[in-house]
């Protein structure tokens, strides 16, 4: 959506083509009662994990998507006429700019696995407390990611690794605290 409005509205950004549908007046409107529905699903608990569950599939994608547009514009393969799509799949695929979108949906996958798995966690252990307050920091940490990825995609990947480090740390400091729990009760 961000992508879109920004294609739409400023100079900001100029999508590849076959991405500039994104700034579609419909698309950018769909795209934020979606955002609205996903923002208010995403603070009630257990609604916020049947919503997960769903957006298996639409959130790599929507990463793959995101990543890809932001691609080199005329890749070879693809027509630049009215339709945008790939007329010669070989040359496509020689020129690597699949690559980017296999690589978006990668990294949403994994974000959204994270998310998908430590959410019921958090729901539990807080009786449902945590899920609007941890919402709105994972809102306020992807507006914040979305914009320094587009003005300042260094800095994105910086605030990326800020917040992998820790959160594998946590991550391993349970998973020992477990062991050494699990090794205490089996004596």
């Amino acid at each position: 959506m961000v992508l879109g409005f920004l294609d739409r509205y400023t100079q900001f950004v100029n999508l590849a083509s076959g991405f500039d549908w994104l700034s579609n007046g419909w698309v950018i409107i769909i795209l934020s009662v979606l955002l609205a529905l996903e923002v208010v699903a995403d603070k009630i608990p257990a609604v916020d994990t049947v919503n997960d569950f769903i957006q298996t599939i639409v959130r790599p994608t929507s990463g793959g998507i995101v990543f890809g547009s932001t691609a080199v514009s005329n890749i070879a393969g693809f027509s630049v006429g009215g339709s945008d799509t790939v007329t010669d799949p070989e040359a496509y695929v020689q020129s690597g700019a699949w690559v980017a979108i296999v690589v978006g949906i990668i990294i949403a996958l994994l974000v959204h696995l994270f998310k998908m798995t430590t959410r019921p966690l958090i729901n539990g252990a807080t009786v449902g407390v945590g899920a609007p307050v941890v919402s709105t920091a994972e809102d306020a940490t992807s507006v914040l990611l979305s914009i320094a990825a587009i003005f300042l995609p260094i800095l994105a990947a910086l605030i990326l690794v800020a917040i992998a480090i820790p959160v594998t740390m946590a991550v391993s400091r349970i998973r020992a605290r477990k062991k050494r729990s699990q090794a205490v009760t089996t004596y």
